[in-house]
Parts: C-alpha cells; sequence; structure tokens
C-alpha cells in the first residue's frame, strides 16, 4: 500500500499565513495539517508514500524527513499546477503497482480506512452536499456503483460529492488512463482532472465503489481551520493543568508552551514554544513560538513568531508579525 499525498497547492485562501508558510504545514490542535494525516496512516500501517510539492516544498521536505524518518516516502515536484490530474500523473513513477491511497494535503477526515482495504475495491469517499457544484460528483447505479463522474457539474445531477480520498486496486490503469489524459490534453475548466481519469477507467471496465465520510474537516480557509481545530480538540482524552492559570477543556497545550496567569479554551491550541501571558484565548490557534500577552482573542489564528499585545479582538496574524496596542496614545 502507498499513500499519494499532493501538497503543491499555494494556499491563497489562507493568507498572510501561507505568504511564509506552505498550507499544509499550518498549526491545527497542536500540529501541521499534514502530521495528521502522516500520523493517521502510519496508525494504520501505511509505511511508504509519495508527497507531491510545489510551492515552498523545501519546507514540506525538511519537515517530513526530520519528523518521520522511519517513512519509505518519495518527493515528487509538481512544476506547474495544472490539476489534481496532473499533480498524481506526476508521481506516476513512484506507483510501482502497488494499490494507492490518495488523499488530499490540506483535509483531515475520520473514516475507518482499514474497513476500505479490506473490501479490497477501487473505492471513493463520497459524503451528501446540498449544492455540489464546487464538487466533483458521482452517480450510482442501482447496485451502488459508480457509472459515472463529473466535475463542478453546474446543473444538479448528484449531491454525492468526492471529498479527496481515495483507494485504487489498479494503480497499473490509473498510471495508463492519466497518460491518456495527459497526451490527449484531456481538461475540465482548463485543468487535468483526477476525476476525468477516473471516468477513463471506468470506460476500461474498472468498477468502483463509494464509502461515506461522514467527517470531513477542510482546512483551507480560517474559518475552516479553526473549525477543524474545534473537531480535532474534540477528540482529546488527556485534561491539561497548567499552575496559575484556568484551562477549559478540550484544548491542546505544548508541553513545550509556556502559560502565565491567563484563561484558555475552550478550543485553544497552544503549540510548542508559544507563549501565553495575562490573557483569554478561546477558539484560537496559537502558532509555534509566537507571544500573545494582555489580550483576548476569540476566533484568531497567530502565525509562527507572531507577537500579540493589549488585543481584544478577532485577528488574522502572519508569521513573524508584531502587534502591539499596549501603549497609550498621547
Amino acid at each position: 500500500m502507498r499513500a499519494i499525498i499532493p501538497v503543491a497547492g499555494i494556499g491563497t485562501r489562507l493568507r498572510p499565513h501561507t505568504f511564509t508558510t506552505p498550507k499544509v504545514l499550518l498549526n491545527v490542535a497542536g500540529k501541521p495539517i499534514l502530521a495528521h494525516i502522516l500520523d493517521s496512516l502510519v496508525k494504520i500501517g501505511v509505511t511508504k508514500s509519495t508527497i507531491i510539492t510545489g510551492y515552498m516544498g523545501d519546507s514540506v521536505i525538511d519537515f517530513v524527513t526530520k519528523k518521520y524518518p522511519g517513512m519509505e516516502v518519495d518527493f515528487v515536484h509538481q512544476e506547474e499546477t495544472l490539476g489534481l490530474g496532473h499533480a498524481i500523473w506526476t508521481a506516476k513513477d513512484t506507483f510501482n503497482n502497488d494499490p494507492l491511497i490518495i488523499i488530499l494535503g490540506d483535509t483531515i477526515f475520520d473514516v475507518d480506512l482499514n474497513s476500505i482495504f479490506d473490501e479490497n475495491e477501487n473505492s471513493i469517499g463520497v459524503k451528501y452536499v446540498e449544492d455540489p457544484r464546487r464538487f466533483g460528483v458521482v452517480l450510482l447505479n442501482e447496485h451502488n456503483k459508480i457509472t459515472k463522474l463529473i466535475e463542478k457539474p453546474q446543473e444538479l445531477v448528484s449531491n454525492l460529492a468526492i471529498v479527496g480520498i481515495y483507494y485504487i486496486k489498479n494503480s497499473q490503469l490509473l498510471e495508463e488512463s492519466l497518460n491518456d489524459l495527459i497526451v490527449k490534453n484531456i481538461r475540465t475548466k482548463n485543468e487535468y482532472q483526477l476525476t476525468d481519469a477516473l471516468q477513463i477507467m471506468l470506460n476500461k471496465g474498472a468498477k468502483f465503489k463509494t464509502f461515506n465520510v461522514d467527517g470531513w474537516y477542510d482546512c483551507g480557509k480560517p474559518e475552516t481551520l479553526l473549525s477543524t481545530n474545534q473537531f480535532l480538540l474534540n477528540r482529546l482524552v488527556e485534561e491539561v493543568r497548567v499552575d496559575g492559570s484556568v484551562i477549559i477543556q478540550p484544548s491542546f497545550i505544548s508541553n513545550d508552551a509556556k502559560i502565565e496567569n491567563s484563561v484558555i479554551g475552550p478550543y485553544a491550541s497552544i503549540a510548542d514554544d508559544a507563549i501565553v501571558k495575562d490573557s483569554i484565548v478561546k477558539n484560537s490557534i496559537i502558532s509555534y513560538g509566537a507571544s500573545v500577552s494582555n489580550s483576548l482573542l476569540d476566533e484568531s489564528i497567530i502565525g509562527n513568531d507572531a507577537t500579540v499585545n493589549g488585543m481584544f479582538q478577532k485577528l488574522n496574524v502572519g508569521n513573524s508579525s508584531s502587534i502591539d496596542y499596549s501603549r497609550e496614545t498621547e
């Protein structure tokens, strides 16, 4: 089994944070998005991965090689962001006829992958959505097998949205279909779509089923990053205590963080080397090395090594920034 994880996106909706940090390395519930994905794969015994990099790829490579030395990882660089199908095509030389689990690098899932592997069939994760126009969708027959895949339909043909997790039993057929996509220049909305390659597989006789993914948590925007943070914190079982401060569960506080005379939580994540003093922080993410003092923060994201002092509002502060409202105006 090999995991294919595309992480080449720029993450424009998460600026200013993604000016200095790739989206998949943004902190949520105490560790990067990518770490949550890799940890879940390690837990179920997936030891081989291909990570498709692009924007700030060196940072991703550095993180993975340091934090996951025991995982066999191939890094493939996508020169141009020409769609998900193109991203997976760039990784085709690493397939080695392995069954594949494809997981998008900016989404966290709550699903039992082992049950999908046990059935040993090509499978696509789906979720019912009211408005499927932003997604790829699947159409099913009376036997609940996929008959057609459509990328971003503008008319309602199905409410079963593809959520970005795929199990491919026959990786050789996927490679052939991706090659067809590129050679014949098959594009949808000017991009090479993975859904189109999977449709080619269907046309060649492959069978696909679906599995429901009720727990599907997007990390592509500040508000969804915070909601994903809430979901992950709700799964924590350890109660955090800090002398001299009040910790309201669920919250995550790194052992390497420093908390003084503060109220933390609920739904606060305080990362490594962060400092929070004389503050109230709830429903917020305080990233690596950030410093917060004399502040009340709610629904806020404070970037790595940023400094916030004397704030009583919602903030979205990028890395290495400094905001100080503590001085009185003369």
